[in-house]
Order: C-alpha cells, then sequence, then structure tokens
C-alpha cells in the first residue's frame, strides 16, 4: 500500500515539471487579449495573434522557424544610421525665389532622406501644396507628371504619420494613409518613392496591385503594421472584401490623377473605398489631377473639405526641353519609318505610343522580327512581367518599349531620349503625358508624331492645347527604304 502511495505521489510531483513548458511559452501570447474590442465583428480575428506567434515559434527549440521570423524585415531601417546624421550635413543657401525644404518643419529623418534623393529646393507644386497640408489643410492640385506631385503629397503623409503617434491597438491590415492610384505602374512607382522618403522613419509602406499573386500580398500584410498603404482601386476592394483591410484608422487619403480614374471608370469603386474611411472632417484629403474638369471638381468638393486649390504651370503645358517634331506620313510607311529611325540613329531608349493594345503588339512583333530589342507594356501583358519589362527598360536591357497610353501613364525611367508617337492620341492631354516621358528633370529630349490620312485630324487640337503651332514635315528618303529582311 505505501508503495502504491509513493507511485502515486511521485507522478503528481512529475506533473508540474511536464507543465512548465507550457507555463515559459504562456508570455509569447498574453498580447493576445490587447486586440480590439471589435476583434468578434471580424471573420478574422487572426492579424494580431499571426504576427505575434511568429516569434513564439522562433523560441522554440527546433530552429527551423527562426529564418522566418519578421524581425529582419523589419531592421531594414536602420535608426543607428539616421543618428550619426545631423541637419547641419545638408547645407542649402536661401535662394531668391525658391522655397527650400528647410523652411519647413520636417523631422530629421524625413529631412535625412531627402538629403539622400538630392532634393535641396521644391518644385513648385511642392512650395505650395506643403505650405497648406502641413498645417493639415485639404489640398486640390493640378499638375502635369513629372512636376515632383508625388514628393508633395507623401512628404505631408510622413510628416503627419509622425507628429501623431500610433494607436496601441491595432490590426495588421489598418493603414494610417492611404494612396489610390489608376494603374499598376504607378502605384509601384509611388510606392518606391514612399519607400526612399521613409527610409529612416520607421514608417512600413505596402502597395497592392492587380496580377500580382494575391497570398504574397496577404502575407506581407499579416507580417507588420501597414503605415502607408498605395492601392489600386480593384485590388484594394478585393482586399477590403476579404475582411483583410480595414480603413477606419486612415489619417491622410490621396487620390492621384482623379482624371484618369474618370476615364477608366475607375470612380464607382473608389467611392466603395471612401465610404469604408473615416469622414472627411477626420481625414485630410488631397487630390491631384493633370485637369480640373467639372466632373473632377465635383469630386473634390464630395470628398474635401475647404480645400487648398493649387495650379502649376496652367499656360505650358509642355515642357520646354522636349523638342516636337511631325512626320506627315502615309499609314503604310510608318513602321519603315519607325525602324530606320531607331537603327539609322542608333537610339538606345526609346518610348513608341500607340493608342490600341493590338497596335502595341503588332509593332513589338514587328520590332523583334527585324532584330531591334523592343518590348510591350499593355493591358494584355501581366503584371509581373509588366513590372520586369519596366526593369530592364530602365536598365538598358531592353530599345525600345511600345506602350498604350494606360500603360504608359506614370512611367519616370530617366534617361528615354526620344518618344515617338506612331498614332496621335485621340485626347491632346495624352500627347502632353506622352511627350512628358522624355526631357525629365531638366535634360532634353525629342518627340516625334507620325501623321497619317487617319490620324491627322488629331493635330489641331493637340496645338490649341500647347498654345502653338507644331511644325509638320516630310521625312526623308532615306528614312522610307524598305526594311531588310532578316535570314532566318
Amino acid at each position: 500500500m505505501l508503495k502504491a502511495l509513493k507511485k502515486i505521489f511521485a507522478k503528481g510531483d512529475a506533473t508540474p515539471s511536464a507543465a512548465e513548458p507550457v507555463a515559459v511559452s504562456a508570455p509569447a501570447q498574453a498580447p493576445q487579449p490587447q486586440a480590439p474590442a471589435r476583434n468578434s465583428a471580424k471573420p478574422k480575428p487572426s492579424h494580431p495573434p499571426r504576427s505575434q506567434a511568429k516569434p513564439a515559434q522562433a523560441a522554440e527549440p527546433a530552429p527551423a522557424p527562426q529564418p522566418t521570423a519578421p524581425k529582419p524585415r523589419r531592421e531594414r531601417k536602420p535608426k543607428p544610421q539616421a543618428s550619426l546624421w545631423k541637419p547641419e550635413d545638408f547645407v542649402v543657401e536661401p535662394q531668391e525665389g525658391k522655397t527650400r525644404f528647410h523652411d519647413f518643419k520636417l523631422s530629421n529623418e524625413l529631412m535625412h532622406a531627402i538629403h539622400d534623393l538630392g532634393f535641396p529646393y521644391c518644385t513648385p507644386i511642392q512650395a505650395q501644396v506643403l505650405g497648406h497640408t502641413l498645417r493639415g489643410q485639404d489640398a486640390i492640385g493640378r499638375a502635369q507628371t513629372g512636376t515632383g506631385k508625388t514628393a508633395a503629397f507623401l512628404i505631408s503623409i510622413i510628416a503627419q504619420l509622425q507628429q501623431t503617434p500610433p494607436p496601441k491597438e491595432r490590426y495588421m491590415g489598418e493603414p494610417r494613409a492611404l494612396i489610390i492610384a489608376p494603374t499598376r505602374e504607378l502605384v509601384v512607382q509611388i510606392a518606391n518613392d514612399a519607400l526612399a522618403l521613409t527610409k529612416y522613419s520607421g514608417l512600413n509602406v505596402m502597395s497592392f496591385v492587380g496580377g500580382m499573386d494575391f497570398d504574397k500580398q496577404l502575407k506581407a500584410l499579416e507580417a507588420r503594421h501597414c503605415d502607408i498603404l498605395v492601392a489600386t482601386p480593384g485590388r484594394l476592394l478585393d482586399f477590403q472584401q476579404r475582411g483583410e483591410v480595414h480603413l477606419d484608422m486612415v489619417e491622410v487619403m490621396v487620390l492621384d490623377e482623379a482624371d484618369r480614374m474618370l476615364d477608366m471608370g475607375f470612380i464607382p469603386q473608389v467611392r466603395q473605398i471612401i465610404r469604408q474611411t473615416p469622414p472627411k472632417s477626420e481625414r485630410q484629403t488631397l487630390l491631384f489631377s493633370a485637369t480640373f474638369t467639372d466632373d473632377v471638381m465635383n469630386l473634390a468638393k464630395q470628398w474635401t473639405t475647404d480645400p487648398a486649390i493649387v495650379e502649376i504651370e496652367p499656360e505650358n503645358v509642355a515642357s520646354d526641353t522636349v523638342e516636337q517634331h511631325v512626320y506627315a506620313v502615309a499609314g503604310s510607311d510608318k513602321y519603315k519609318l519607325l525602324y530606320n529611325l531607331i537603327t539609322q540613329n542608333k537610339w538606345e531608349r526609346v518610348m513608341v505610343f500607340a493608342n490600341r493594345k493590338d497596335e502595341v503588339r503588332r509593332i513589338e512583333e514587328k520590332l523583334l522580327r527585324d532584330g531591334v530589342n523592343a518590348a510591350q507594356l499593355s493591358g494584355d501583358v501581366p503584371q509581373h512581367k509588366r513590372i520586369r519589362t519596366l526593369e530592364n527598360f530602365r536598365e538598358g536591357r531592353i530599345t525600345v518599349l511600345v506602350a498604350t497610353d494606360v500603360a504608359g501613364r506614370g512611367i519616370h525611367i530617366e534617361g528615354i531620349s526620344h518618344v515617338i508617337n506612331f498614332t496621335l492620341p485621340e485626347d491632346p492631354d495624352d500627347y502632353v503625358h506622352r511627350i512628358g516621358r522624355t526631357g525629365r528633370a531638366g535634360t532634353s529630349g525629342v518627340s516625334i508624331s507620325f501623321a497619317g490620312e487617319d490620324d491627322s485630324y488629331q493635330l489641331p487640337g493637340i496645338e490649341a492645347l500647347l498654345g502653338r503651332k507644331i511644325k509638320c514635315e516630310m521625312p526623308p528618303d532615306e528614312l522610307l527604304v524598305a526594311v531588310p529582311r532578316k535570314q532566318h
């Protein structure tokens, strides 16, 4: 009997030691009660626990989960490096008629990033927009691409998020700033600029675009808090409808290229998104457009509160750094002219625009057939391939990029020497956007437009917008010689 009792007590003594690992791991799950109270209303209350569970897994005896822990990702923005930098390292002398970033109350972290990017003085739209938005006012900006409007709203967002600490209880999928743009390429460009400007601030930037792996974007969202979210309307709605993103904490909302979103029929989707954000009196709203049509101004009135209106270069719509030419050419000779211009002049970075996706595809196929390193950019190309194509073009591995207006809008690539309008655009504003791909950042560029029997009637509207005539000339005979056929 005594032996039996000893055995029973011996088992009882073993029980606490067996439970000790559970007691040790419990603190790793302790933060779970800090999830927001509306947790039960969301079908997926797992965002905070998922992020907290990963470090707990890394603490297990088995070392395998450690490489996937999110900590290294958070250490990408090294604050110690920022602490070595001093405002005295960024000396910009005052100049009459110019506004310095020093003239605004910006944090050292933000000024350090601006210094790294080499921006001593504000562009006109940056100076005017920041003068209002840094005081918390809504703003409507009219500006062409290449004027610096992206940096204007990003700097305003970063300053706002740095001044206001985030709430202690917060889901991963609750961004504090939201930027909506109409095209995938523009979203990627804005997100890259945001990453450069948040380099030292510790703010997290994410981008959601259609055509990319949804699960991969979801994993990024679950790995860390989202401070600045840049997205196309359709993909953002996908995340919202699945309960992965909630917009009730948005402090700043930006609508970029509102006129283009109107043209592309995105406004119903944008309305759906905006209804999920706080009321306009409780958020700051910035709207940018290349044109101030009645439709754009009506939207601005609905979505903003007492906005400052900023218009930049309303008269000079085309850059003086772009030399413009128009060749009168038969439609049947357009491809010969294009091929000979590129090959005889040995141009290395050219953008060719056409109005339709099938035209873009045919031009690319002919150029490749005839030995010219070309690629297309249109809505038919999968998103991952479009991003890779842009990278190859940026790095010089592609000579000619053939694009439609929708795909070409918002592309900011340095060193494009020539823009060729294979067909003249139906909308004169698109002509300005096309030729704006060259002659950027003060460099010179050349645009050449082919005016054939089917599209020459577009010229008067373009000239009216520019406020001047463009000389129309016949191409030299040597540019109309037959294309030599490659031997296969």
